[in-house]
């Protein structure tokens, strides 16, 4: 499977209901999310042996900025799979709007810490090679998540 067609393999419907525990261990009992919250499901494509140079960014850096900048950690895969499992992470995001999401973003790129933390671990060069992203909305049938 090309890259460029992993997104349509992967069915965000079914895999937001997979994180129903994530999610409601963090939230806690009160904190569902408003039916009007967007998800934005990310997809990034790394260069070649860059992988692990990401996972460590995130979980010791960028995963922590985003929450500070409004945006709520869901859930984060590896593919199975070759050609995709040395190369790629899947993730996703609850901002509170589409609104929120474009201020998020725009905060949490002029953060300092996170220009630091980028600066640093792209040292060795470029880690990702390509970004999809796609907001999605929780259906009226879908189950809560949280």
């Amino acid at each position: 499977m090309k890259r460029r067609t992993l997104i349509q393999s992967i069915s965000a419907a079914a895999m937001l209901p997979a994180t129903n525990f994530l999610a409601s261990s963090e939230r806690g009992p009160d904190a569902a999310p408003e039916r009007d919250s967007v998800f934005e499901l990310r997809v990034y494509h790394c260069y070649e042996g860059k992988l692990p140079d990401l996972l460590r960014r995130f979980r010791e850096h960028t995963t922590k900025i985003f929450e500070r900048h409004g945006m709520k950690n869901i859930a984060y895969w590896t593919p199975m799979d070759e050609p995709q499992k040395s190369n790629t992470l899947v993730y996703i995001l609850e901002h509170p709007s589409r609104e929120a999401a474009t201020a998020n973003w725009k905060a949490f790129s002029a953060d300092p810490e996170w220009q630091s933390v980028q600066k640093a671990s792209e040292a060795n060069g470029k880690i990702v090679e390509k970004v999809d992203s796609t907001f999605l909305v929780l259906t009226d049938f879908s189950p809560s998540i949280g």
